[in-house]
């Protein structure tokens, strides 16, 4: 999409936005199908351990995907309808001038990302980042948030190595000293810890960097087909339900997603809940603040041409069965 097509499509959009997509209809077809883009297989896991996928009422499959970078390629293919994302991907779309609005957000107070040193070295103040090598996974979360750390810690781009490497390479890459410092999330923290002698950061900041804020964005086409609306609608209340659910339950879900699907000890499946927030849904009115705070920090950065509006980003349409159900 070239930029001309791209800015009178998002002026279009806004106009959708303000006037009100299609709204879900109450009823489902039965043989709706969606394809919902998954990472480590979470989505599902939640869905099933929460008793909720049967509530679905829609044909729903679950591909796996390894980052950002990757859904992006398959929803622009049209092989995706929706996609379960980090907070970087949408602005990344934008970016690259594909416009994929934003239906659905939920957080974590505290970040699901770590910032974990290899082995042999200690990180007590993010200070020390200057002059280490750290990973840096463009069009990923980890992408802001790293970013974020060295503004916390008043160390520019330029004082740093920076290496580029994919998701799946990030723990091997700590394991074996190719990068002094990576952004990993759990199991890979606290596998690499017990395993390998890794460490986290240890500075009390890098728990207060970001939130750990994911998003469900979609083809808007697949918004303006009445039958997958209303479908979105429907998976949106049961995600909804079963985030709840885990909240409410947290050992159950971690002995279920944890323990007994990724095959993680016991021990890292607790040492993994205690360091964890509850998942909180939030509605767009909500969510807007902290991805306008994301643009401006990659904008800031020199990540981004141009400074984007966040309000554009998203759509309303899910608010109130998100509100209702959370």
């Amino acid at each position: 999409m070239n930029r001309r097509t791209f800015l009178s499509f998002a002026s279009t959009f806004s106009l959708g936005l303000a006037l009100g997509l299609p709204k879900a209809a109450a009823n489902v077809d039965a043989s709706t199908t969606l394809a919902i883009a998954d990472q480590s297989e979470f989505v599902r896991n939640l869905l099933d351990a929460s008793g909720k996928t049967s509530e679905l009422g829609f044909k729903a499959s679950f591909p796996n995907f390894a980052g950002g970078p990757a859904i992006l390629e398959a929803i622009r293919a049209g092989a995706l309808d929706i996609a379960y994302v980090g907070d970087t991907p949408p602005i990344q779309a934008r970016a690259a001038g594909t416009l994929l609005p934003i239906v659905g957000t939920f957080t974590r107070q505290v970040a699901q990302y770590r910032l974990t040193s290899r082995p042999g070295l200690v990180i007590n103040k993010l200070a020390e980042l200057k002059g280490k090598k750290l990973s840096y996974v463009e069009g990923s979360g980890r992408q802001v948030f790293l970013i974020e750390a060295l503004n916390r810690a008043g160390v520019s781009l330029k004082d740093v190595e920076l290496v580029n490497l994919r998701v799946a390479d990030l723990p091997d890459a700590i394991r074996s000293g190719t990068v002094d410092v990576a952004v990993l999330t759990e199991p890979h923290v606290t596998r690499l810890v017990r395993q390998a002698g890794a460490s986290p950061v240890l500075d009390p900041v890098e728990r207060q960097i970001l939130p750990s804020t994911s998003y469900f964005y979609a083809r808007p086409d697949v918004l303006a087909d009445s039958k997958k609306a209303a479908a979105i609608e429907n998976f949106l209340a049961a995600f909804a339900r079963a985030a709840k659910w885990s909240n409410a339950n947290r050992q159950a879900w971690a002995k279920y997603y944890f323990t007994d699907f990724q095959r993680i000890s016991p021990d890292e499946t607790a040492a993994i809940v205690a360091a964890e927030s509850p998942l909180l849904l939030q509605t767009s009115a909500e969510a807007i603040p902290h991805h306008q705070k994301l643009i401006d920090i990659l904008y800031q950065a020199g990540s981004l041409r141009e400074r984007f509006d966040a309000k554009t980003s998203f759509v309303d349409t899910y608010d109130s069965i998100i509100a209702a159900e959370r």
